[in-house]
């Protein structure tokens, strides 16, 4: 007789020793005492956490979801994370702390193994700029209709400023974007083609990346090369259009260290500008070089887009503006993440303050058929000091240094 085989809704698969992660046990352990004050304020007894970007930052564990759900969940007295069983022994692997698997053998098992963690907790945190509103009805179905509470815009916030950890890291990530920039540029001649540029481009930085952080998941770091018409949106996926004599370019490298995003951004052409293309690619220089001049703690992110948008104004050239000027750094990537409490907007009145990380990014979009028609873009990232910022990207801009002749 066959002997039945019993398939449990959830259990431990702690396989193999825990890996070193990218931050320090007393790094993760200070985020969550400091989330954990944020819980006694609000009176939570536990808080699901279900995006990327809060489960990297405070387990150390970046998820894949491919269709299913992910959480980290943290009580007063633990922090665990709940993962698919198609990730094996991986996640507790990278998670500091404790973690549970769930099977897919019967729908449900998410929530059951949440259930398990916190049972009905009465009230809960969740982040409602993250759960879906099919995710929202399971979990008070599943966990007895507790009250929720919106525990995002705090986390967020709490992200918003780095700890000397996370600022190393980015140190790190910024040197490593400058590196795929000298590959892109390095890459450039009249035909080839839009990929094979972005292809050198990240090659280089997740050598990079393998050689400075050893320990790390190598992922997720991509170039962004644009050419001709296609410079003109700051997201504008790779083609492969042949490089031309005379086209402006848009160059953008990204590494991803542990789930923590770095960018360098510029502009170049290929032989000389025009005169219209030259005078606007300066103009636009010059708004870089005063918004790194205005990121100072106790500005805040409205008055700086205000001085900007006043230049620009002066200049005729506002029209041409397509976004913010900048945003924060951390764990954030096209995929996911965002501290939108810090972006240099209109509508944002956010104070810089030491330990932020923000970039300087203005961008002008002409459109084709004008005098100088294409997208003009530099980019800086700055670490917010106590009286002053410092300015971590090293890759040069502007016409004395990337005309590729």
């Amino acid at each position: 007789m066959l002997q039945r085989i019993t398939r449990p809704d959830a259990f431990r698969f702690h396989n193999g020793e825990k890996a070193k992660l990218p931050f320090t046990a007393k790094e993760y352990e200070r985020r969550l005492n400091r989330l954990r004050r944020i819980m006694t304020r609000m009176d939570l007894p536990a808080v699901l956490l279900t995006s990327m970007h809060n489960v990297a930052y405070y387990s150390g564990f970046l998820y894949c979801s491919f269709g299913r759900p992910y959480a980290c969940v943290v009580t007063h007295d633990a922090c665990t994370t709940v993962s698919a069983n198609i990730d094996a022994g991986q996640p507790w692997r990278r998670s500091f702390g404790d973690n549970i698997t769930y099977t897919d053998w019967q729908r449900g098992n998410y929530w059951r193994a949440i259930f398990d963690l916190i049972g009905e907790p009465g009230r809960l945190g969740i982040e409602t700029d993250h759960m879906s509103l099919a995710m929202r009805d399971q979990a008070i179905a599943a966990l007895g209709a507790p009250d929720m509470c919106d525990i995002g815009k705090a986390t967020m916030a709490q992200r918003m400023v780095k700890s000397a950890e996370e600022i190393r890291l980015i140190k790190s990530g910024a040197k490593v974007a400058d590196i795929g920039g000298e590959a892109v540029r390095d890459a450039i001649h009249v035909g080839a083609r839009e990929i094979d540029v972005a292809m050198a481009g990240r090659n280089a930085m997740e050598t990079a990346i393998a050689e400075c952080h050893p320990d790390s998941e190598i992922r997720d770091s991509w170039v962004w090369f644009q050419s001709g018409i296609n410079t003109d949106g700051a997201h504008n996926p790779v083609t492969t259009r042949k490089l031309e004599k005379g086209d402006i370019l848009s160059l953008n490298t990204f590494p991803m260290i542990s789930g923590y995003y770095t960018a360098l951004e510029r502009t170049l052409f290929i032989g000389e500008p025009s005169k219209a293309e030259r005078k606007l690619w300066e103009i636009n220089v010059g708004a870089h070089e005063l918004g790194i001049s205005l990121i100072r703690p106790g500005a805040s992110c409205s008055a700086i887009t205000s001085e900007i948008n006043r230049y620009f104004e002066d200049h005729g050239v506002l029209q041409y503006r397509t976004f913010g000027y900048g945003h924060s750094f951390g764990v954030l990537s096209h995929y996911y993440g965002r501290e939108a409490g810090l972006e240099l907007r209109e509508d944002v009145d956010t104070v810089l303050e030491p330990g932020m990380v923000v970039s300087m990014e203005p961008m002008l979009t002409v459109p084709a058929g004008k005098r100088g028609a294409g997208g003009y873009r530099e980019h800086d990232i700055l670490v917010v000091g106590k009286t002053v910022s410092e300015n971590i990207t090293g890759f040069p801009y502007g016409p004395e240094h990337n005309i590729i002749a």
